[in-house]
């Protein structure tokens, strides 16, 4: 993340964490996209969506409904779920963010795209819609 934090200051935007998740039993992934400062309390996100204990999904599956590899999870990556495996789950908090600082599902470059326009284009595009939930600050 301290590499972000540059790129964050270069393009002016918000970097978020991407973090590639499963329930318990395995039955639903989800990305959940964060600001880089708050951390992930599986209790707290598993109890707001009503799912089982969530953890870290495999790279196998990420690579397989995503069709991206660690390290280069982003919101861009749903373009690749045309099965709709993935629910994107988003920190009400970037809300208030103008910009979004992501990579195009590799990690040597990103792009800084108008939060609205991830809003009102990108995701309607690509048929999946946000569950916001809360991440606490720490």
């Amino acid at each position: 993340m301290e590499v972000c934090l540059e790129i964050e200051k270069a393009l002016k935007s918000t970097i978020c964490k991407n973090l590639f998740l499963v329930n318990s039993n395995k039955s639903q992934y989800y990305l959940l996209m964060l600001k880089e400062h708050k951390k992930f309390k599986t209790k707290d996100i598993s109890k707001q969506i009503n799912s089982s204990r969530l953890s870290f999904g495999s790279d196998e599956k990420m690579l397989e409904y995503l069709d991206i590899t660690p390290g280069s999870v982003s919101v861009l990556g749903l373009m690749n779920d045309h099965d709709f495996k993935v629910q994107l789950l988003m920190d009400k908090d970037l809300l208030q963010d103008e910009y979004l600082g992501c990579h195009p599902c590799i990690n040597t470059s990103s792009l800084r795209i108008k939060m609205k326009d991830v809003f009102e284009k990108i995701l309607p595009a690509l048929h999946h819609e946000p569950i916001f939930v809360e991440v606490k600050d720490e």
